[in-house]
């Protein structure tokens, strides 16, 4: 079985990251992962580089962990793959299937709707999932649920209480969403979850059509309750 990684962070792209691309592709490796998604929070996030700088240098520093990331895992052997997490008053998603040069085209998607959102990621071919829907944390506004504007639905969120995934895989359910897993790691500390597939997965559309055609998976099933935070480190997701 290979063993993916969907939804993580590096401190490059992330305000809330607490190590570099190069420590968690070493870290990811270690643990055992085939795949990482590396999904750094963009500019209506938990952004890391400065929202004043001009676009094109705004992009080079949010994809900079990414690119860390992949360096280090092609030289030690792990599939390191690009998306990215967007935030719309506080709903959070995983964006899947487009690159840093969609985005350098695309300064306008600091404005988008939902709906928006998805009309463009969908024209040229990527793939939105809504990422722990039922989160309840300080750093975000309310709860929002957007069916009309996503493909699948993240079920089990590593970071989050059980009883926050049982709610977010009902939505699924009561939508006939597919349904994802990932640990939203921040660093090195080890999280477990992720995806279990026999399907080697190269590419990140090997991924979406994998989710997208409902092809055989594993959801890993771990929670907030099952992990232990590392020394110093007093806050998840």
């Amino acid at each position: 079985m290979y063993k993916i990684e969907t939804h993580s962070h590096t401190k490059e792209g992330s305000a809330c990251g607490y190590s570099d691309g190069y420590e968690c592709a070493r870290a990811r490796k270690e643990e055992g992962y085939d795949v990482v998604i590396v999904t750094d929070h963009f500019f209506r996030g938990n952004t890391r580089p400065k929202r004043d700088l001009p676009w094109e240098q705004y992009i080079e520093e949010f994809c900079s962990g990414y690119e860390h990331e992949k360096e280090e895992g092609d030289r030690i052997g792990l599939n390191v793959l690009f998306g990215w997490e967007d935030n719309y008053m506080g709903a959070e998603f995983l964006i899947y299937g487009l690159d840093k040069a969609w985005l350098l085209k695309h300064p306008d998607m600091i404005h988008w709707t939902p709906r928006q959102q998805y009309e463009a990621v969908h024209a040229d071919g990527g793939f939105i999932v809504q990422a722990h829907p039922f989160r309840q944390r300080g750093y975000l506004e309310g709860i929002g649920l957007y069916p009309n504007y996503i493909d699948a639905v993240e079920g089990i969120n590593t970071f989050n209480p059980k009883i926050q995934n049982d709610r977010a895989m009902w939505f699924a359910e009561q939508f006939g969403f597919a349904m994802t897993a990932g640990s939203d790691v921040h660093g090195i500390h080890p999280a477990g979850g992720g995806i279990l597939t026999e399907k080697k997965i190269v590419t990140i559309q090997d991924y979406i059509d994998m989710i997208k055609n409902r092809e055989p998976y594993e959801l890993i099933d771990r929670h907030l309750e099952d992990l232990t935070p590392p020394e110093g480190f007093k806050k998840f997701g």
